[in-house]
This record gives structure tokens, sequence and C-alpha cells, in this order.
């Protein structure tokens, strides 16, 4: 059974999930995994000097669990997607079509256990001025406290992009400034010429 790992991280509003369930609807066989539903519980989570609760950190998410169902995925993706009802692209079972697993959350790329497991790595970047304005229409539950972004969201953000890069090579880094359909566009032609090189065809295989 063949499998390919797409993973879509990124600053926090930056497109990623948009670009996630397009991705997903577009391919057979496919299903996400979004790190965001791994968030431990408020309390549980630590709070800084300044009273900020650090949510910007893997300490903040249950990354063993989150890794169980990705180990899931690869033993049985069809029996995963089976029980899920994850498989919006549809499923098909012929010997050559592949099984894809988007993984998507802002520090996929951190947890290197994961990071390894990844066959294509997309980023997506937005500028400053742009993720505050964007954060500030969310909303969340705990809400933002007043100064959260420039407090720790952004800093953070900051801290963790630069361990990334020191740490992982391959990434795609996509502008998230760009129309989401020109985004999804390139990132599915990309995966699909690597799927359709691990299918063994020359041509096309995902329209």
């Amino acid at each position: 059974m063949k499998t390919f790992v797409v993973g879509v991280g990124g600053v926090t509003n930056g497109g990623k999930s948009t670009l996630s369930k397009g991705l997903m609807e577009k391919m057979p066989n496919s299903c996400i995994i979004e790190q965001d539903k791994f968030f431990k519980d408020d309390s549980v989570v630590p709070v800084d000097e300044n009273g900020f609760k650090q949510y910007d950190m893997l300490d903040a998410l249950h990354m063993e669990a989150m890794m169980s169902q990705v180990k899931a995925w690869r033993r049985n993706p069809q029996a995963f997607l089976k029980e899920a009802g994850h498989a919006a692209g549809g499923m098909m079972s012929s010997p050559d079509h592949v099984f894809v697993l988007i993984v998507e959350g802002f520090l996929i790329f951190n947890h290197r256990s994961l990071n390894e497991m990844m066959d294509k790595r997309y980023f997506m970047e937005i500028p400053y001025v742009t993720c505050k304005e964007r954060r500030s229409l969310r909303v969340y539950k705990p809400p933002d406290p007043p100064g959260y972004f420039d407090g720790h969201v952004w800093p953070r953000y900051l801290k963790n992009r630069q361990e990334m890069e020191k740490a992982v090579t391959g990434i795609v880094f996509l502008d998230g400034l760009k129309s989401k359909e020109e985004l999804l566009a390139a990132v599915y032609q990309d995966v699909c010429k690597d799927i359709n090189i691990l299918s063994g065809i020359s041509t096309a295989h995902y329209t």
C-alpha cells in the first residue's frame, strides 16, 4: 500500500486550514490530521512572567496523541479513512492509487519525529501587520487577552520559525497573501508530480 504525507505548516491565520481542506477535497484517498485538535486543557498550559498562556509551544500540545493518530493512518490508511469518514476526495482502491495524509499545524515541523514522516513540506507566511489583523478577527476559546499577540504569539512564532529553519530542510515557503485559488493550484500540482512518480506513472493521475 503506497502512502504520501504532506505537511502544511505556518504562521497563525496564514491560511493553513484553507489550503489543507482544498487539497483534501481535490485528492482521492486523502484526509487531514490537524494539530489544533491536540491542545492540552487550559488549566495545564504554563504561564509566563507576563501572565500570558504559553499556547504557541509544543509543550502545550498532546503530541503523543497526535503521533498515535499519524501512526494509525500509516498502519492502515484505508481503514483509517473509512473509520473517520475523512475521504472528501473519494475512495479509490486500484493498486496504483496513493493514500495521502495532510498534516496541518503551526508547529508540525518543529516536532522531529513528526517532521521526519513527511514527504512534502509547505509553510504559509504572511507579514506581521496582516497576521495581527487576521488574528484580531478570530474568536478563540479562551479569548486572547490584551497584548497577547505582541507579547507572546508573534515573538514565539519568530522563535519557532528560527528553530525550524535550523533543523529542517526541504520546506517550500508560500506567500499567504496570494489568492487561495492560486496557492491551492500550485501546491496541488506540485504534490501530484511526486504522487505520480510514486504511483509509477508519467501522466497526470489526479485531475
